[in-house]
């Protein structure tokens, strides 16, 4: 029998498939980009990160930086990364997720470096650009949570951006008609259980598409507070439409750590809600007899309903918790953001929550990361418009979507969904 080497074209179907070029190709267009851009081409100035603010009880020094060294630094680093990327695809052997993380960082480093170099002061306030990124974060947390258990449960949420707003404009109104913030954080996640009930009736009782009965609840949840925007809360806005604010709630000593501390303990009710609601949904999920079911009735239904789990009452529970999941969302537009609601005010960040979904592989940990991901791009637009940076802020803006779509071609590893997600269980 001949024992002559087997030719990459005559490799066996699953051999072939471990061999692609996705990563080391996106990774070495990234790369050299970067060297043109952020080496080549890198100001000659020094970049100021300052660290803590100038009342922190802590203080810690700034961080001057030669955006030159930290561009060129950067570029060899990418480079090596793609080149080490294609090394291991040449070998048939995966690119670890590790090389993709410190191909990110230093990416983001040089990217922050530059843009912040090039504006017209450059310095910047780093504990700033954090804390902000990670309070416009919430929403699509939230957003983000609700998708995960409607989707683990096999069941399509299209309509967290109508949670999302209907939430925001019950915690408006029942806020300012009580004048206490807790109530409309209450009423909100009341509003989102409404939208998912009718979401859960139509896709699960009356089997109509999932897709379709969330874009048409979207719509009909933009128009409604639309028009009761425009016809009541307009007409009175001091009664209708003047919510207070939730209080900021500052845990001491442990607010005082430099950089984090401000970011992790210096929240409103909202931020520590989105603690708990992240740690106990993950532990739910993988953890108790609750998430096994779950799971089970969103990965293989008809196993799940011959062990006797009632497959579409399990999933019309999770579909109504996800809603007063994304409904206290909702409520950081109108008791965090503003103290008002205006008409479409989440502005698609439903939409976005559910990209953040996707991203973090359908997982609480991996959606909590990815909507940071969102909100630092979000934050970081503005900081630099602010700033002067010649960096459009149109493609600041579409950053998160490129990452995005990186991710679903394979990037950081390919995203699966649960097998029975969308699917209508019908028993018998």
């Amino acid at each position: 029998m001949s024992t002559a080497p087997t030719l990459a074209s005559e490799r066996p179907p699953a051999v072939q498939a471990i061999r692609s070029w996705k990563v080391p190709i996106i990774l070495g267009i990234l790369a050299l980009l970067s060297f043109f851009i952020f080496g080549l081409g890198a100001p000659s100035t020094e970049v100021t990160f300052r660290l803590t603010k100038p009342e922190a009880a802590i203080q810690l020094p700034d961080v001057v930086v030669s955006a030159t060294v930290v561009g060129w630094i950067s570029s060899v680093v990418l480079l090596v990364c793609a080149a080490y990327a294609a090394f291991l695809v040449s070998r048939y052997r995966h690119v670890p997720g590790w090389l993709i993380a410190v191909f990110a960082v230093f990416f983001v480093a040089a990217f922050l470096t530059w843009a912040v170099g090039s504006a017209r002061t450059p310095s910047v306030a780093l504990y700033g650009l954090l804390v902000g990124s990670f309070t416009l974060a919430f929403p699509l947390i939230f957003g983000s949570l609700s998708g995960v258990l409607c989707e683990r449960s096999g069941v399509v949420n299209i309509a967290i951006e109508g949670q999302l707003l209907f939430g925001a404009f019950a915690a408006a109104v029942a806020g300012s008609l009580s004048g206490n913030a807790f109530v409309g954080l209450f009423a909100a996640a009341v509003a989102g259980v409404l939208v998912s009930l009718v979401l859960a009736v139509f896709s699960i009782k009356y089997i109509v598409n999932q897709v379709i009965v969330g874009v048409v609840l979207n719509v009909l949840v933009s128009g409604l507070t639309g028009f009761l925007f425009s016809t009541v809360l307009s007409a009175d806005p001091a009664k209708w439409n003047s919510p207070p604010r939730l209080p900021v709630i500052r845990i001491p000593l442990l607010a005082d750590i430099p950089i984090i501390g401000p970011i992790l303990f210096e929240q409103s009710v909202i931020g520590y809600l989105m603690y708990i609601a992240v740690a106990a949904i993950y532990f739910g999920l993988f953890h108790t007899k609750w998430g096994l079911r779950t799971r089970a009735v969103g990965e293989h239904p008809k196993a799940a309903d011959t062990l006797g789990v009632n497959v579409n009452r399990t999933r019309f529970y999770n579909v109504l918790l996800a809603g007063s999941v994304a409904g206290v969302g909702g409520a950081f537009f109108t008791l965090v953001s503003v103290s008002s609601f205006n008409r479409d005010m989440t502005s698609g960040q439903g939409y976005i929550a559910l990209a953040a979904l996707i991203l973090g592989r359908w997982n609480p940990i991996g959606a909590l990361f990815a909507a940071l991901l969102f909100g630092f791009a979000s934050n970081l637009q503005s900081v630099l418009g602010l700033l002067g940076t010649p960096v459009p802020n149109q493609f600041l803006a579409m950053l998160p979507y490129v990452v995005t779509i990186f991710a679903v071609a394979g990037v950081v590893g390919k995203s699966r969904a649960p097998a029975a997600s969308g699917i209508p269980y019908i028993k018998g």
